[in-house]
């Protein structure tokens, strides 16, 4: 747990954040949570929520392996979901997110949005970032009113549920072609959710 520690503190995040978005680690190996709830009833429920998946020989195994793990929250504060990242450069994929399941439906949910309701009370606006250390980045430098899409483009419902809370939303995109492309999915996904008083806008950031 010590090198995960410096990891964190080695991107800058303070002990405050780290606690705030209840920010873990999954160790390496197959069946730690198998191994720690030892109950197959658990089981079931763990394959049902995404947190062991199965392969096509039917081994039962855990979906997150060595990863930073990052709680993802309803608006109630209710984990129901997880993002993991990878410690190293070289595995893949970078992130990776617990499945759609009965309780979490990606094409709803924002990660950061319950810690941004959180930290503060009203909002000028609401930064969309592209994922979660973007976020978590952010706040360790006192922005909270970021949010993230997870793993997917922002839908109408993440646009209509940000217009209940703020008159505008601010994308922010990396000023590559895949920014550029993200970009374009979100504006035509957000046009018919504007209406007088409501403005979206766009924020690229310089290549690399």
């Amino acid at each position: 747990a010590g090198e995960v520690q410096q990891y964190v503190m080695g991107r800058g995040l303070s002990a405050e954040i780290v606690q705030a978005y209840q920010i873990g680690f999954a160790p390496q190996g197959w069946d730690n949570l198998i191994q720690h709830f030892r109950s197959e009833p658990t089981n079931r429920a763990l394959l049902k929520t995404g947190m062991l998946t199965q392969n096509d020989q039917g081994r039962v195994y855990d979906r997150f392996r060595n990863r930073l793990m990052f709680p993802i929250r309803d608006i109630k504060g209710r984990v129901i979901a997880f993002g993991g990242r990878v410690m190293t450069a070289d595995e893949k994929p970078k992130y990776l997110n617990s499945p759609e399941t009965p309780i979490f439906h990606k094409g709803h949910e924002l990660y950061g949005l319950y810690e941004a309701r959180k930290a503060l009370k009203d909002f000028d606006n609401i930064i969309i970032v592209e994922g979660y250390m973007d976020v978590v980045a952010l706040a360790q430098h006192g922005v909270r009113n970021a949010v993230a899409t997870l793993g997917t483009a922002t839908s109408e419902t993440h646009v209509q549920r940000l217009f209940k809370l703020s008159p505008e939303i601010v994308f922010c995109f990396d000023g590559d072609n895949a920014g550029r492309r993200a970009a374009v999915r979100a504006l035509s996904n957000t046009l018919g959710e504007l209406k007088d008083g409501f403005q979206a806008r766009f924020l690229f950031l310089p290549e690399g």
